[in-house]
């Protein structure tokens, strides 16, 4: 065992909760360490979560938009891509990743201990390599940003080829005829659009009665029937009996006795948290039956120098929330009477094709506060832009307070969402100029995307008596 090394800040994890803590930190010229017990620095997030999925879709979507432009008519039938040819490519964008954040980390000085972490008293950590070698790290304060990996029922044999997770479906090396996949949530619903535009049969088995429940009921249904179109099958209200799987393929049951046959079954239906084998138990942070830690507005376990950020809290689980939960709790440590870290202006992205994004509230949630509003509309097929390049699938919605004009909601479905949401969130975020009003003076460039807010500012407005 080598000797103590001692820091002001101890980051464990380095995905995005961990990166924005650690930089932050070190920007404030604070002594700081990371320890990562994979091989190499970006987390689930850059190996197995965001950045391989998204760059997985992304080649889909590019492959699906090709065969539907009419000026390649000729060339259809060559644009054909297996799974594995379209894995090659997200793993590029994944070395790259790690480089750039690995620079990242050396530019500001950050030591990387590279190594499980296990608390052995509030300031003490122990960082056990892979060949065995143990390394002490002390702290004054410690962020726990671990992240999570997928749930696993103990009655499913995951070590089995044909049952996947949102894992190891990244390392599955075959071109499937046919999907099936449990759990309709943010992942089930993304790999549906991936599988289907790919060619495969895919059934999206929900537990609940729609898709994506958290999100904005007419942009939810707008997916549903969306994904309908291109050929999926989505079972709602359905429940897990059990699994048979075979050499040839494998047999999803359920409780409602419906068996679904397919090559593979992917198993998206939830998360648990990476807090396993920490010694968090002896210090008295124990996590939940999901591996979650306890926190509060400034993601402080119940042991006040030891922080806790992303996925390991639970909802929502965003890389880009994370990201800035980590800069709040290591920003926290150096003025601890800031505000407390609110998650209201944390937009949603949703990679599914079309794609979601939203922020603020839905109308579902306004009906139950009983807060007056009307809501604001552009359908996508009636821009110039989405003409032009054939993304016509899609709509923004705007909804606000129809007494003070205040925006309190966006949401949007369609090509280019998750870029489109952001000039809401600034709109929103900003007390000057937060009101629907504001679109209909606001200057856009012709065309965009962009001029789909003045179109839902004046078909909301429109709607006042």
């Amino acid at each position: 065992m080598s000797g103590e090394q001692v820091f002001d800040v101890v980051v464990i994890g380095s995905g995005p909760g961990g990166e924005g803590a650690a930089m932050n930190a070190a920007k404030h010229h604070q002594s700081v360490a990371l320890v990562e017990r994979h091989a190499e620095v970006g987390g689930g997030c850059t190996h197995w979560g965001t950045i391989p999925s998204k760059a997985l879709r992304h080649a889909v979507q590019t492959l699906h938009a090709m065969r539907q432009n009419p000026m390649l008519k000729e060339a259809h039938g060559a644009l054909k891509m297996t799974f594995p040819q379209i894995l090659s490519n997200a793993n590029r964008v994944v070395e790259t990743q790690v480089a750039s954040r690995l620079r990242a980390y050396e530019r500001n000085r950050i030591p990387i201990f590279a190594g499980h972490a296990r608390f052995i008293d509030p300031h003490t950590l122990e960082v056990q390599a892979s060949n065995g070698a143990i390394t002490r790290v002390q702290a004054k304060h410690f962020i726990i940003a671990t992240g999570s990996r997928p749930y696993h029922p103990p009655e499913l044999d995951f070590n089995h080829p044909r049952i996947l997770d949102s894992d190891s479906v990244l390392r599955y090396q075959d071109q499937p005829f046919s999907v099936t996949i449990y759990g309709a949530g943010v992942i089930g619903c993304e790999y549906a659009s991936i599988f289907i535009n790919l060619g495969a049969k895919v059934t999206l088995v929900n537990t609940q009665d729609r898709l994506l429940s958290f999100m904005d009921e007419e942009i939810a249904e707008a997916l549903s029937y969306h994904l309908r179109e291109q050929g999926c099958v989505i079972r709602h209200n359905e429940q897990f009996a059990g699994v048979t799987a075979r050499s040839n393929d494998v047999v999803l049951e359920l409780q409602s006795g419906r068996r679904i046959k397919s090559d593979i079954l992917l198993w998206a239906n939830g998360r648990t948290g990476n807090t396993q084998d920490m010694g968090l138990e002896a210090l008295g942070i124990v996590p939940n039956s999901r591996g979650q830690l306890s926190v509060n507005a400034h993601y402080q376990t119940n042991v006040s120098n030891i922080y806790a950020v992303g996925d390991v809290v639970g909802p929502p689980a965003l890389a880009g929330a994370a990201y800035v939960q980590g800069s709040h709790a290591s920003q926290h440590i150096l003025t601890p009477d800031i505000a407390p870290h609110s998650l209201a202006m944390v937009p949603s992205g949703i990679y599914t094709i079309p794609e979601i994004s939203s922020i603020g509230k839905d109308e579902q949630q306004l009906q139950t506060e009983k807060v007056p509003y009307e809501v604001g509309h552009c359908s996508f097929k009636s821009l110039a832009r989405a003409q032009m390049t054939g993304e016509k699938v899609g709509m923004l919605k705007i909804i606000f307070n129809s007494q003070t004009y205040k925006i309190l909601g966006v949401h949007c479905f369609g090509d280019g969402a998750s870029e489109i949401v952001h000039i809401g969130q600034t709109v929103m975020a900003s007390d000057d100029i937060n009101d629907i009003r504001y679109f209909t003076s606001a200057t856009f460039n012709y065309p965009t995307m962009a001029e789909a807010y003045r179109t839902a500012a004046f078909n909301g407005l429109n709607r006042l008596s």
